[in-house]
């Protein structure tokens, strides 16, 4: 038993070394005659050609690499119209052959040195055996009535039923497979039955799916980034399954890294997509999704691949952010008026505040003039301030003055800051003009950042809101 011991341990010991060693794909076209084959994997939400080979005198193309090529799905790609077939690549197979046609390569496909392919494939090959029979029984359905209909619809879920015992066996007998990870990331999560109203009832799935969405996606499988379907089911469970508030999602996000913890690779990546997406989101209110990400994984060193420039850089954006977001106290800053006279943000009283950042030569600004006009006309009578702060400064002012004089607004409340003693184009991150901010009787950030289009639209809403808590109270 000693020397058996030793037999096996020696061999699995050479099998892992074959696999530190790198990696060998080789692949025959039979019908393919173009000099090149490509290599592409699937990741995150989009596809990237990994790796070019020339065909070799004995017909195989050759794909190798001194590291292992990192678990997932691949693609073989054909010039010249990049068709392709899929491949699984498994941590333990890096070294395996592929025999395949050019015009029909799922058809027939063989592979040699690698389990995990012929597994995957006969797979296939189960599903496109059924998948005629239920076509043609979905046509016929379609054609019936009555009992003969439902007969045929009898007959399409016991081939439904029997295709997912197919997939459970096929899961309970090869659990470690990615063909059995894809396999189960498919099947629906185990819905109970619940009693109530139609309203109830569909609140009470919507939870349900909320809370069990990942049950059969496991995000600390490290092979899922490159599959096509991870990507997918994390965007809809953060952007179509969650309500879209900034609280809402940093607790959905914190919820698939924290899953995603373990592979490091994906933990990474997502990490990065959810702040430069919430960075460049022009959707008000998102920014407080930014900021949690940057203060929650950024600031506390959990992002080490992050280089000292760009951490920098997000930390700063955090904080330039955070006392501008929707629900916090509008920063107070002491302006003038046109005869000098000082007036404080925070001493402006009135039921609402609209802050409006301009300048003279904004061409934007020019154009939505009008609309600020109708809007203000609208709503002075609703307890609506309009506090104008011209961005000018030093010798500039005086043409903030002209301006309004020509343009007949003199009745909103105009301010400056010649010498920016006050700071407020730095407190209020006014790198372009107009900006615009509503805030309530307590200066507390209501909405900001809006088009002067969307700004009657939005006062209703707000009013509207006011007088139905009101009411309720």
């Amino acid at each position: 038993m000693r020397k058996w011991y030793f037999l096996i341990f020696g061999l699995l010991t050479f099998i892992g070394l074959q696999a530190a060693d790198g990696h060998q794909i080789k692949v025959k076209i039979t019908g393919y005659e173009e000099p090149q084959l490509y290599l592409a994997y699937y990741y995150g939400d989009k596809q990237y050609v990994l790796d070019t080979a020339d065909v070799a005198p004995d017909g195989f193309f050759s794909f190798k690499g001194e590291k292992p090529l990192a678990g997932g799905m691949y693609l073989i790609v054909m010039a010249p119209n990049s068709t392709f077939f899929q491949i699984i690549v498994e941590p333990e197979e890096q070294f395996f052959s592929i025999f395949a046609n050019r015009d029909n390569p799922a058809s027939g496909i063989r592979f040699e040195g690698s389990p995990a392919n012929t597994l995957f494939y006969d797979y296939l090959g189960y599903l496109n055996a059924k998948r005629p029979e239920a076509d043609t029984l979905r046509a016929q359905i379609d054609r019936e009535q009555g009992k003969k209909k439902e007969k045929l619809e009898q007959q399409l879920e016991a081939m439904n039923d029997a295709v997912i015992a197919h997939q459970k066996k096929f899961i309970l007998n090869h659990p470690k497979t990615l063909t059995a990870a894809i396999i189960k990331s498919g099947m629906p999560v185990d819905m109970p039955s619940f009693e109530g109203d139609e309203q109830t009832v569909q609140m009470a799935r919507w939870r349900h799916t909320k809370a069990h969405f990942f049950d059969n996606i496991n995000l600390a499988d490290p092979r899922l980034l490159r599959t096509p379907f991870l990507f997918e089911r994390v965007d809809y469970f953060v952007n179509k399954l969650q309500i879209q508030h900034p609280d809402t999602l940093a607790l959905a996000i914190d919820e698939v890294l924290e899953k995603m913890r373990p592979a490091e690779e994906t933990f990474k990546y997502y990490l990065i997509h959810f702040i430069n997406f919430y960075a460049r989101s022009n959707i008000v209110g998102m920014d407080a999704v930014y900021v949690h990400i940057a203060d929650k994984y950024y600031a506390s060193g959990q992002a080490p691949w992050t280089n000292e420039e760009q951490l920098k850089k997000i930390i700063e954006n955090a904080n330039e952010l955070r006392p501008l977001l929707i629900g916090k106290i509008a920063p107070n800053v002491t302006l003038q008026n046109q005869s000098g006279k000082q007036v404080a943000l925070h001493d402006v009283q009135s039921e609402y505040t609209i802050l409006y950042f301009w300048r003279y030569d904004c061409g934007h600004c020019k154009k939505t003039l009008p609309e600020m006009k109708a809007f203000y006309e609208k709503f002075k009578n609703q307890g609506v301030k309009l506090v104008a702060v011209c961005v000018k400064f030093t010798d500039e002012v005086p043409e903030c003055w002209k301006y309004v004089e020509e343009n007949q607004i003199a009745d909103w409340m105009h301010l400056v800051d010649p010498y920016h003693r006050s700071k407020f184009a730095t407190i209020y991150s006014i790198k372009t003009t107009p900006q615009i901010y509503i805030l309530d009787n307590k200066k507390e950030i209501l909405s900001k950042r809006i088009g002067a289009e969307q700004l009657e639209e939005v006062m209703d809403k707000i009013i509207e809101m006011k007088q139905k808590e009101k009411q309720g109270g």
